[in-house]
């Protein structure tokens, strides 16, 4: 088992290269430039010189590529010149708030996703399945960024059972548990909009794995010795269905991290999504790399993990 994650961590080393290469290239290429976010849009040709060598940006591409490189190689993924401070520090900042969207989103992704295949699985090809199935696939077609719009509309502005925006009241100074009530109340909004996203795969796919588990002799056999349906499925096949759907389920974390973006932004989230936005807006090179290199850790993280419960789930898997 050591063996076999030693190997995954040096298969990894090539991949966070690749994206921070990509990730220079990108913000090298795009139109534009960093220097009226650090400088500012009143400076003369001299002030904006000097501010070009100070920051090096008056050297060549492949030298900064070089020396870019050289940093992050030594655990240093750059200084935010517009934030003022490292640029992992300015991520690990803002990562606690985008974790109270993505996780609970994904844990009720997955419950209400597995529920609902399982669902239609039992009924399958009848009018339960049809709904079920239909209802999943319109909230996946739905973008994220409208959904977030209509929820605000519907349950912030007309009804008014949850705030527009933010994490906090800005006029609440309450601490302890009714701070921790109010941050509650203004997730449901956001968390909703990325569950009902990313819940459409996880059932799609749970409920193609139970319909051909159930149709396997021994859930026959488990059916003729008089056991409840309810317990046929949820007992003895939803477990060799899971395999795939574990899969889906370790895939959902890169597609939330982009679809947090988005979501961040509707409702004035303060987590790594605006930050990322307001990153590109001004060519900010070292938070974005930072943000790509710290999302692609989590996929490479949640890919091994996903490897480890294949092995759970099934004994027959064996990682040497």
């Amino acid at each position: 088992m050591l063996a076999y994650l030693a190997r995954r961590v040096l298969q990894a080393l090539p991949l966070l290269l690749a994206v921070v290469l990509v990730t220079f290239a990108l913000v090298e290429l795009a139109p534009g430039g960093p220097l009226v976010a650090l400088a500012g849009e009143d400076g003369d040709a001299a002030y904006y010189a000097s501010m070009r060598e100070r920051y090096g940006l008056d050297r060549p591409v492949h030298e900064r590529l070089a020396v870019y490189l050289g940093r992050v190689a030594r655990g240093d993924l750059g200084y935010s010149y517009r934030l003022q401070r490292p640029a992992l520090q300015a991520v690990l900042e803002r990562l606690p708030a985008t974790l109270l969207l993505i996780a609970p989103a994904l844990v009720l992704a997955a419950v209400i996703g597995v529920g609902a295949g399982a669902l239609a699985a039992r009924h399958a090809y009848g009018a339960l399945d049809t709904v079920v199935s239909g209802a999943t696939l319109l909230g996946h077609a739905i973008p994220v960024f409208w959904l977030a719009q209509l929820l605000t509309l519907g349950f912030a502005y007309h009804l008014e059972l949850f705030p527009v925006q933010g994490m906090r009241d800005a006029r609440s100074d309450a601490t302890g548990l009714a701070a921790a009530l109010d941050v509650a109340r203004h997730m449901v909004l956001p968390v909703t909009a990325l569950t009902v996203q990313y819940l459409a795969p996880i059932a799609r796919v749970a409920r193609a794995s139970l319909v051909d588990v159930l149709a396997a002799d021994y859930v026959r056999t488990a059916t003729a010795k008089g056991l409840a349906a309810p317990r046929v499925v949820y007992k003895h096949a939803l477990r060799n269905a899971m395999l795939p759907v574990v899969t889906v389920i370790g895939a959902q974390v890169a597609f939330m991290a982009s679809g947090a973006v988005l979501t961040e932004t509707v409702f004035a989230w303060p987590g790594l999504g605006r930050l990322l936005m307001s990153a590109m807006l001004a060519r900010d090179l070292a938070v974005i790399s930072a943000m790509f290199v710290l999302i692609t850790v989590a996929v490479v993280v949640s890919t091994l993990v996903v490897d480890l419960l294949y092995a759970a789930l099934d004994p027959r898997i064996r990682y040497a």
